[in-house]
């Protein structure tokens, strides 16, 4: 069993070795940027290098970023407590290209790292791709081999990604782990891309930034198609740690534990323990 320390190592050990400068968090309130309230992914702080604003001593990074949603566009407020994964603070793990490299590679290294690393089943994994990124699609085929069925083409809710109203934007592709069907929902159709269900476990998003939206919605081309991708700790170590809920990770169950000492109350992983998953988000944002 990895711990989250172990885990966030390898990853940032990995990009580094593949030429990755390692980048620190930045701050959780934004510098310079009216547009968020918080951090609210990696790509943040790298924002002005996406749309050609300024430039960096390096053209590939790696970080474990502090994220807050709890607010805005990306608002995980009301769903914490309530499902296995959702928080209002977590750590992102992103490797990002600032017009170096493109799809191609981004798909390499995260099948690279999950499967090969982390050691993860490949024939658990699934992936999701963009309605209309046929280039995606192909790559994953050809890259990973992984079989037609289990790469889901979904729409702009779904995959393709933007910061907030404005800023930079693009396809996405996303990579899930099959937690079983004893993890099922009751929907009348239990499949990715249809419930919203814990079976599916989205493990790490990988972002093709290629436009800039302004307050109209108008897409316009970034000066270099760019990589900006996110693996939540928390989630990743759920799959590491081989516990179902993120509530169960060395993250947060030492948190309910203090929390149970206090109260005298004993923590139930189903509808009774919301108080205590809520209070141990809460206290650790």
């Amino acid at each position: 069993m990895m711990t989250s320390n172990e885990i966030r190592e390898k990853f940032l050990n990995y990009f580094e070795s593949k030429g990755h400068t390692r980048v620190s968090s930045s701050s959780l309130i934004p510098h310079n940027d009216p547009t968020l309230l918080f951090a609210n992914a990696g790509m943040n702080q790298f924002k002005d290098t996406f749309l050609g604003i300024s430039t960096l001593p390096y053209s590939r990074a790696a970080s474990s970023q502090k994220c807050v949603r709890a607010g805005g566009k990306h608002n995980d407020l009301e769903s914490v407590g309530k499902t296995a994964r959702h928080h209002t603070f977590f750590e992102m793990l992103g490797n990002f290209s600032f017009g170096d490299y493109f799809k191609r590679e981004a798909i390499e290294y995260a099948w690279e790292f999950l499967t090969q690393v982390l050691g993860l089943p490949k024939d658990k994994l699934w992936v999701s791709v963009y309605e209309e990124d046929d280039e995606a699609f192909n790559l994953w085929r050809e890259i990973s081999k992984v079989p037609q069925d289990r790469i889901v083409r979904l729409g702009e809710k779904d995959n393709f990604w933007s910061m907030g109203d404005t800023g930079p934007c693009g396809p996405c592709s996303e990579i899930y782990i099959d937690r079983g069907e004893e993890h099922s929902c009751d929907a009348d159709k239990c499949e990715l891309g249809v419930c919203d269900c814990d079976r599916w476990r989205e493990l790490w998003n990988l972002v093709f930034m290629q436009y800039d939206r302004d307050e109209h919605g108008n897409l316009t081309p970034l000066p270099r198609p760019s990589i900006d991708t996110g693996m939540g700790l928390e989630r990743i170590a759920t799959v590491m740690q081989d516990v179902y809920s993120n509530y169960d990770t060395d993250l947060l169950r030492p948190i309910i534990a203090f929390v149970e000492d206090m109260t005298g109350k004993e923590y139930f992983e189903d509808e009774r323990g919301f108080p205590f998953r809520v209070i141990s988000d809460h206290s650790r944002a």
